[in-house]
């Protein structure tokens, strides 16, 4: 219960933080300002976030991910294992929560200090999601192959997110995810 309170408390933060960058631009709008909105302190909002490029990198979905791959049917290939993963962890989210990945990428890809740090976060994202995978096929962890290929869906799903983004949302997300990963088997 305390943990569920404590990702509620996370995700109105971002909330907050996502609208504010909205309405004011990310580089004018502070963390007091942040604080203020969510009605906590700002060293409550560095308890939650290391930096203010956290509130908006940081999210949920490795989590929903890695399990998705641990709990995969057996008989799946690595890339059904890493599709299933991804369109399992994103067919579970709300339309609101949708909406706020939406604004979330749409300052990644804009502000170029957040793109930075997207890169970074991504990097990691690869190698905590290909620990898993590398599990499944019986390799240590830190596996380059399993990296390598999560690393190369990734940059499939980055695509779909991309033109996700240019049209405003207005495009399944998730149909985008399935064809880009088809791609890594199919070719173009």
């Amino acid at each position: 219960m305390r943990e569920r309170k404590k990702q509620k408390t996370r995700w109105a933060i971002q909330e907050h933080a996502v609208r504010l960058f909205a309405q004011q631009g990310y580089d004018a709008t502070t963390v007091e300002q942040i604080a203020e909105a969510a009605e906590i302190s700002p060293s409550t909002f560095f308890r939650y976030f290391k930096t203010k490029e956290d509130v908006v990198i940081q999210d949920r979905y490795d989590d929903l991910m890695i399990e998705a791959i641990r709990t995969a049917p057996p008989e799946f290939t690595p890339l059904e294992v890493v599709r299933h993963s991804f369109l399992s962890a994103f067919s579970t989210i709300s339309q609101e929560e949708v909406d706020q990945v939406l604004a979330r990428s749409k300052l990644s890809f804009t502000v170029p200090a957040l793109r930075m740090r997207a890169l970074d976060n991504m990097q990691a994202s690869i190698a905590v999601l290909a620990a898993p995978l590398a599990e499944r096929l019986g390799r240590p962890p830190d596996d380059f192959r399993a990296r390598a290929f999560v690393g190369a869906c990734v940059g499939a799903i980055i695509n779909a997110m991309i033109d996700w983004v240019h049209r405003d949302g207005q495009m399944d997300v998730l149909a985008a995810m399935d064809e880009a990963l088809s791609v890594i088997s199919d070719g173009p």
